[in-house]
């Protein structure tokens, strides 16, 4: 089937399938999905700028979908998500603003790709050391007095964020959901940061932002991944809107991979109650990896397959 917007031509099954696998993704990890969608878009030809826009679309109604989902299993803190939003539309736009850059210099794609690459291998091997560190901890959470709620699991937990939430820098904002009081600013940092990347390199960047809730805020890892996802439905359709005006948005590749989706991101958020939070950070280090590998398969072939 041949997409006039992004003269890209791509059979629409291929599409729905990986639109179902990103459903799951989401749904399971909090993520967007975009170290794959990106990559997978970018293997049968289509260019950065329209994979990276295209992203942000498709993921919009399937993060509807699976935040809802967590909503009502208690795995949203609202507040929190609020407030991430407005960081991460500045650091979307910013994001933005560089693809329109390279776009014109005629670079996007092999820079994307570099920066792709090396994103998404240093996040993998950061969660494999710290999951594997945390599962020997708690080899045996059932004989932890009462065992772990995996809404209060903090086994991530480390010197770094201890030292993060004993700054003091005012506002100092309570998030009772999530168990912490924490500088409003680290917060819109961490929320600008991901929303950069989200600009950049597609998708809700939850492969940044779920992490960075985990590690860097202290939020447990299921509350991490359901307040990620309703805040990736506000932060990505801002990032639709602005790709959608620079010409960056197939809005027919993005409907076909919506379709598997949807269905995709309820069975991911079903499967998080039958998981640790460490079990969850484990599960999601080969991901970034696979999409990695897919980016460098094309910078090295030059063509899609």
């Amino acid at each position: 089937m041949f997409f006039p917007i992004s003269h890209a031509d791509i059979n629409p099954i291929y599409l729905a399938i990986i639109g179902f696998l990103i459903g799951i993704l989401g749904g399971f990890f909090g993520v967007g999905g975009s170290f794959i969608a990106g990559p997978a878009l970018r293997l049968m030809g289509v260019d950065w700028n329209y994979a990276v826009g295209t992203d942000l679309a498709h993921i919009v109604g399937k993060s509807i979908v699976a935040a809802k989902q967590h909503r009502a299993l208690g795995n949203v803190d609202l507040k929190l998500g609020l407030i991430m939003a407005l960081g991460t539309i500045g650091g979307a736009e910013c994001g933005a603003q560089l693809i329109q850059a390279l776009k014109r210099s005629g670079h996007v794609n092999t820079v994307v790709s570099y920066v792709a690459i090396v994103v998404y291998t240093g996040i993998a091997a950061f969660m494999l050391w710290e999951s594997q560190k945390t599962l020997r901890t708690y080899k045996s959470p059932s004989k932890i007095s009462g065992g772990i709620d995996p809404k209060k699991d903090r086994s991530a937990f480390g010197p770094v964020t201890r030292t993060i939430q004993r700054l003091k820098i005012w506002p100092m904002i309570a998030l009772p959901t999530s168990g912490i009081t924490i500088s409003l600013w680290t917060i819109v940092l961490v929320a600008f940061v991901g929303g950069l990347f989200s600009g950049f390199l597609g998708g809700g960047a939850g492969y940044i932002r779920m992490p960075s809730m985990v590690y860097v805020l202290g939020v447990p890892t299921h509350l991490a991944v359901g307040t990620d996802l309703f805040e990736i439905v506000i932060s990505a359709s801002y990032g639709t809107i602005t790709h959608a005006i620079k010409g960056n948005v197939d809005i027919l590749i993005a409907l076909v991979m919506h379709t598997g989706a949807v269905i995709g991101a309820q069975i991911g958020v079903v499967a998080t109650q039958y998981f640790t939070g460490p079990k969850i950070r484990l599960a999601f280090v080969p991901l970034p990896l696979i999409g990695a590998a897919i980016v460098i398969y094309t910078l090295m072939t030059g063509h899609k397959l």
